[in-house]
């Protein structure tokens, strides 16, 4: 919540003068509100805040699927939410993988076998991988990628979880 006085935003923690009587920067944290009332003080809500990956700074929501126009003869392509979630996926993947590369160069090099938790665990990632780009793919609107990225009631995400890495 802001706090404005004679259409002036008062900031919270900053002490502000007001008829000539100073006020202490936690007088808006400790008055009542009969007392800002008294003053003149209103409350106003804060501007919403919006989730960048989903809509822009107005609350649009941002195209989910990548888009081509043809614009004084040159195909633009303009890129979707699903593209850059996706490409996020891949990236995430991609890093949980690179920490044990290792393994698999050592075995085209020397033939020593991959440990098998290793491999399980890489391969665990692709498909978490593949599952989480599915199920950004399947949501048919803005609000059930929102819903997607959030959480049950219990608290678990509702997306496939990456595992757990074998050596953490």
């Amino acid at each position: 919540m802001a706090f404005k006085l004679n259409e002036k935003t008062l900031p919270i923690d900053v002490a502000f003068t007001h008829k000539d009587i100073q006020y202490p920067a936690n007088w808006l944290r400790l008055s009542t509100a009969k007392e800002k009332k008294d003053l003149g003080i209103t409350e106003v809500a804060d501007d919403p805040v919006y989730d960048s990956r989903f809509y822009t700074g107005d609350g649009t929501a941002k195209a989910l699927d990548d888009k081509t126009e043809t614009v004084n003869g040159e195909e633009i392509k303009t890129i979707g939410v699903k593209t850059i979630l996706k490409a996020q996926e891949k990236h995430t993947a991609g890093s949980l993988l690179a920490k044990y590369d290792w393994y698999v160069v050592r075995k085209a090099e020397t033939s020593k076998a991959i440990p098998t938790v290793i491999k399980t665990y890489r391969t665990a990632v692709r498909t978490a991988c593949a599952t989480r780009e599915t199920e950004i793919d399947n949501c048919a609107d803005t609000a059930a990628l929102v819903t997607l990225y959030g959480f049950k009631e219990d608290g678990t995400p509702n997306m496939t979880q990456y595992p757990e890495d074998p050596n953490e």
